[in-house]
């Protein structure tokens, strides 16, 4: 019986999708297990070998935890809303709904055929009505809050409103205007639109004003990454920054716990650290410098306050609210041609910048502890309006920064005792810092930074303030394809919608662009803006925030997730998807599943438990070599003699190195005619490891590899390559030797000639040893990820049992178990050859037992007067009397003593024998 690996693989599917056989029960009487892949983005390119890497490693471990007795929930949905489906959309001329679509079945055809566990019956859309309904009310949730800090947790905004009623804010900070402070009678005396103001300014989901790339040629908002040089990348126009009203999340009130609840899940030491580092939780304090000739006061956030006499000047962000009036008049024109050119900068250009920009004010601020000094104020682009208070006091002789910055602009150097200092930059210490300044007065210094906070506080110019890197998250865009926001405008103040309407859904328009003013799509609506309704809608990351939720109970039409259901399944148990999602979604999901707990909507805090991040499989390019100005191309080995262009060439014509001549002139009209100077009667590609894309011609499709080699054979080699965390080049030339080995498996089964040769015989002792060390190995690696350990351990234990000659159902079938997560189809295929009438799905995995593994015997080397001359196998139990009579029995012993009498035996259990003569 011959392995038709595709016949089989196709009616195992078809079998599996009947029986709904990856249909999983809200069973509570078992224990459960939630495997977890990232929310895939279903593109218009489709999968490569790439994309399924992290999908075959949970897959694995999701069947693996089914056979070990657990219901397993492992579902998929597609990521549907956001820019790139509408960027196809537009490219293509069709509607985002159409496209994302024809994706997602595209997408399906190419999982469906890999042979995933996934229960589809769970299946999520974020663009689905259905689905947003419950990102909508989720939204209302923060909408309809506040983070009550004394109490460390989200509650409802109708709770502060009670409480200014009753006291004002007086217990309770304003997080979005912290001078911000009313009593009862004040709050009394508040106009409707006042109070909303003022509530806008507490909930976890508010409304401000912030700043865009706004594109006027294109007529549309673009995201940082479009924007190059001040230009657009789509047609290079010019872009510049416009303020508009925007949604956003206030994650910064969950900064500690958000720090907090890595030290209680399983993430990476490096991926803790991305996060921990992107929300930069910092200790200092803000301290106010008064101008010279103005009433106005700079406020500035700093880590190293005992620096304050090292100042020389202060810089601001080019955005920063004081620089129209502090300006002086003959600084006017250059400074507003400084910020015009900030202005054309994303951020990210700004703080990757390395070239020193900035302007000059012409204003100057006082020393707090100095009033006849006068401290220069400028504005450059490495400050940020959006990070501590947009501006920062310089103090170059101990910040390298600094330094260059005064270097670059002549600008004085003070050291940190008031005269000049013409050094290298230096880090000065705190006792430098204030000893020497005399302003301890001879006070032993414990905490050099407490004391000046002390000072500060106590003169009234400054405070302690603990900062964090984070900014509140944008949570709008300008773009038609995404969640509508359930929001009612009515005389500035925003309402929300009632529950009962929603979804609120969106409208299905043909054609679209920006609205008017920056505005989105849905602003050129009549039946839209009738309605008041917010024109903005969410971004991409919306629905992914909390969509491991909504897996729990997909089908409830009365609340996002049943309490019970979501008790159930509670956290992820394991999450895999890669490191490009580090801050961004880990961070909002987290941010979210806190909100819902804190309004006791679930019962835990933390979504995920476990967190593996898949390393990426990089493309292995092909290139040819043109011979400069013609049409020939010259192999690799000869290109030295020539002068040649290298040209990336489609890998799929090309076996290993060689390429496919006739397909090469096929598959671009300008190579029809194409000659080729070959060597030894070949083309011999050139090779480069670089990343998979499109672009680059060497992207694989796995459904070409799955036609020829068989899904399970493509599953193990995946796993194969390396570490599941670490990147490695693709090569498809290795393939070969996974299909291989499952053919020498199916061989153990059945003879192509003889047909079966499985049978029912007891298993010796030496079979028994090779299945309990595979199960042993198999399952210490498939429970530490260590995937490709495993498919060596598979090879190794064919191989063994094919040594041994051994077809016994009673190993065979057990191996099959333990394969089943890795190469399911040939598994089941070859389960029910063996007889079971149940599916191996469901097969309860093998147990390891030690006994099988004890060694009863070892091979000794037999040395003869210190020279090894043969070996032999001595029970471990033998008597040293037992060992010499043995020995000096053997064949070979005796040929080597010649009839001569020896002297001695000398026996070392465990290690060696030694016949003296």
């Amino acid at each position: 019986m011959e392995y038709n690996f595709r016949d089989i693989e196709k009616r195992w599917q078809r079998e599996w999708t009947q029986s709904g056989a990856y249909k999983v029960e809200n069973d509570f009487s078992k224990p459960k297990y939630y495997v977890l892949d990232m929310f895939p983005y279903p593109s218009g390119a489709g999968l490569h070998v790439g994309h399924p890497l992290g999908y075959i490693a949970s897959d694995i471990y999701a069947r693996y935890k089914r056979l070990k007795g657990f219901n397993v929930l492992h579902p998929m949905g597609y990521d549907a809303f956001g820019l790139p489906a509408e960027q196809y959309a537009l490219e293509t001329g069709q509607h985002p709904a159409v496209t994302t679509d024809a994706n997602i079945r595209s997408f399906r055809e190419q999982l469906d055929n890999i042979g995933f566990c996934f229960d589809w019956s769970r299946e999520l859309r974020t663009s689905e009505p259905s689905y947003y309904k419950w990102t909508q009310w989720i939204f209302l949730e923060l909408f309809n809050s506040y983070f009550d800090r004394k109490a460390g947790k989200a509650r409802p905004i109708s709770v502060l409103e009670a409480a200014f009623v009753l006291e004002g804010n007086e217990g309770a900070p304003c997080p979005g205007n912290e001078a911000l402070r009313f009593d009862s009678v004040a709050w009394a005396g508040f106009t409707p639109r006042e109070k909303a103001d003022i509530l806008m300014q507490y909930r976890l989901a508010y409304c401000g004003y912030g700043e865009v790339n706004w594109c006027e040629a294109l007529g549309t908002v673009l995201a940082n990454d479009e924007v190059i040089n001040g230009l657009s990348e789509r047609g290079g126009y010019p872009v510049v920054k416009k303020k508009l009203r925007q949604w956003y999340l206030r994650i910064t009130e969950y900064a500690d716990r958000l720090l907090e609840g890595l030290e209680r899940i399983a993430f990476s030491d490096a991926m803790k650290e991305m996060q921990t580092n992107w929300i930069g939780k910092s200790y200092g304090a803000n301290l106010h410098f008064a101008l010279f000739d103005a009433s106005d006061r700079i406020e500035v956030y700093t880590t190293r306050p005992d620096t304050i006499f090292g100042v020389d000047f202060l810089v601001l962000a080019p955005e920063h609210e004081l620089i129209q009036r502090i300006v002086s008049s003959d600084q006017a024109a250059a400074v507003s041609e400084y910020v015009t050119y900030v202005k054309s900068r994303s951020e990210r250009e700004r703080m990757a910048e390395k070239k020193i920009t900035g302007c000059f004010t012409g204003a100057y601020a006082v020393h707090p502890f100095d009033p006849d000094r006068r401290i220069p104020v400028w504005i450059s682009e490495y400050v940020l309006a959006g990070y501590g208070t947009g501006a920062i006091m310089a103090v170059p002789c101990g910040d390298e920064r600094d330094f260059k910055f005064a270097q670059h602009f002549g600008l004085p150097i003070t050291n940190i005792i008031g005269s000049h200092y013409t050094g290298e930059a230096a880090n000065p210490t705190k006792d430098a810092v204030l000893s020497n300044s005399g302003f301890l007065d001879g006070q032993v210094m414990r905490d050099a930074i407490g004391v000046v906070i002390d000072r500060l506080e106590s003169m009234k110019i400054g405070r302690r303030k603990v900062n964090f890197k984070m900014r509140d998250a944008a949570f709008s865009r300008q773009r038609y394809w995404g969640e509508p926001f359930p929001i009612v405008w009515s005389d500035g103040i925003a309402s929300p919608l009632p529950v009962s309407e929603l979804p609120l859904e969106l409208p299905h328009i043909e054609k679209y662009g920006p609205g008017p003013e920056g505005e989105g799509p849905l602003a050129n609506i009549p039946a839209w803006t009738a309605r008041h309704l917010e024109t903005n809608t969410m971004p991409g990351y919306a629905g992914s925030s909390w969509y491991f939720l909504r897996y729990m109970d997909p089908g409830n039409n009365t609340a996002f997730c049943d309490r019970r259901v979501s008790d159930y399944w509670n956290q992820v148990d394991l999450y895999i998807g890669g490191t490009e999602h580090a801050v961004g979604h880990l961070l909002y999901s987290r941010m979210w599943t806190k909100v819902l707990f804190d309004l006791e909507h679930i019962g835990f805090d933390e979504p995920f438990k476990r967190l593996v991040n898949q390393g990426m499989i990089q493309g292995s390019s092909r290139l040819v070599y043109r011979v400069r100005e013609t049409g020939q191309f010259v192999s690799a080995g000869l290109r030295g003699a020539y002068e040649t262009d290298a040209l990336h060439v489609d890998v799929n014509i090309v076996d290993g190195l060689e390429l496919d001549l006739e397909a090469f002139r096929a598959w671009r009209k300008e190579y029809a005619n194409a000659d080729f100077i070959l060597e030894d009667g070949r083309y011999i590609c050139g090779t480069e490891v670089e990343k998979m894309s499109k672009r680059l011609f060497n992207t694989v499709n796995p459904n070409v590899l799955v036609e020829r080699y068989g899904a399970d054979t493509f599953r193990m080699y995946e796993m194969f390559l390396g570490p599941v965390e670490q990147s490695k080049p693709w090569d498809t030339k290795g393939i070969e030797g996974v299909h291989r080995f499952l053919r020498k498996l199916w061989r153990l089964f059945f003879d192509e000639q003889k047909g079966a040769v499985w049978n029912d015989a007891t298993p010796t002792d030496a079979e028994r040893k090779v299945l309990h060390k595979a199960i042993k190995k198999i399952e210490e690696d498939t429970e530490r990820f260590s995937f490709n350990t495993a498919v060596s351990a598979f090879m190794i234990c064919t191989g063994e049992l094919a040594d041994l000659d051994c077809h016994k159902k009673a190993i065979l079938g057990p191996l099959l178990i333990l394969l089943t997560p890795y190469a399911p189809h040939v598994s089941e295929e070859l389960w029910h050859q063996l007889g079971y009438r149940t599916s191996i799905l469901d097969a309860p995995y093998p147990v390891f037992e030690p006994k099988y593994l004890v060694e009863s015997s070892k091979v000794y080397p037999i040395a003869i007067n210190g020279k090894t001359r043969t070996e032999m196998d001595i029970a471990l139990d033998a008597s040293t009397a037992d060992v010499e009579r043995m020995v000096l029995a053997n064949d070979i012993v005796q040929k080597w003593l010649d009839g001569k009498p020896h002297k001695k035996v000398v026996y070392v259990p465990g290690k060696m024998i030694n016949v003296v003569m």
